[in-house]
């Protein structure tokens, strides 16, 4: 498959994962190192365990905050060269991702959609209400909204919880001429799922970049293998000049 087989004025939809952040020096939630191995799950990332022991699920986000927010996690070579694209292609660029950081609007991209939640937001369970957060958060912290005391918990989409977006996520899927997957494991669903419905339902073409072929490899009509900071900006500069 060539990228000059694109049509340049039609939609592409780029699904990203911790991959892509982790050459920008955060820590996966997978890999053999990651924090689901020095955390349990249903500990720090359920609904249940921020009924069961809300300090303790606080506390974590609380760090994972505190590391974003210290300015020393900048966006790298490959979320520069997708906002290069979103802003030279000719069609729409639709960036879906799977991170909780803010390294894609670092890095210059604004059509985004955080299908997992935003880690430098917070959320009110009583009215919803959404506000960007870059403290630490405790249970005693009243909403600013309707003042429920106890309430209020990182903006992320939790295990058993539905991701954000979806009914705009599967039409864009539907539409594009071409789906990208960046630094995805490809055992996360539905996220994992997105290519088989783009070969199912739409008529794009698709294209896996990763460090290594992921669960879904074989479902790609291309994959090119390598660090993203390198792959990334080599595809979007051929995807711009071809």
């Amino acid at each position: 498959m060539s990228s000059t087989n694109i049509p340049k004025d039609g939609t592409i939809v780029i699904l990203t994962g911790a991959g892509i952040s982790k050459e920008s020096g955060l820590d996966t939630f997978r890999d053999a190192d990651g924090l689901w191995s020095k955390v349990n799950i249903e500990d720090v990332a359920t609904p249940e365990a921020f009924m069961r022991n809300p300090k303790m699920v606080q506390e974590f986000y609380n760090a994972r905050r505190k590391t974003m927010a210290s300015g020393n996690i900048k966006p790298n070579a490959a979320h520069h060269a997708l906002a290069r694209l979103e802003k030279e292609w000719g069609g729409e660029v639709v960036i879906v991702t799977q991170n909780i950081d803010d390294l894609h609007e670092q890095g210059g991209s604004d059509k985004i959609l955080h299908m997992h939640g935003e880690m430098l937001k917070i959320r009110c369970e009583k009215c919803n209400m959404v506000l960007p957060w870059k403290e630490d958060l405790t249970v005693e912290v009243p909403c600013t909204e309707c003042s429920a005391q106890g309430a209020l918990r990182p903006h992320v989409v939790w295990f058993g919880e539905m991701p954000f977006y979806i009914e705009e996520i599967y039409q864009a899927l539907e539409n594009c001429v071409l789906f990208i997957s960046i630094g995805t494991s490809g055992n996360v669903y539905p996220a994992a799922g997105f290519v088989s419905h783009v070969r199912r339902y739409g008529f794009g073409q698709t294209v896996e970049l990763n460090l290594e072929p992921s669960d879904g490899a074989s479902t790609f009509h291309q994959s090119i293998y390598g660090a993203a900071t390198e792959i990334v900006p080599t595809y979007v500069e051929e995807l711009l000049t071809s």
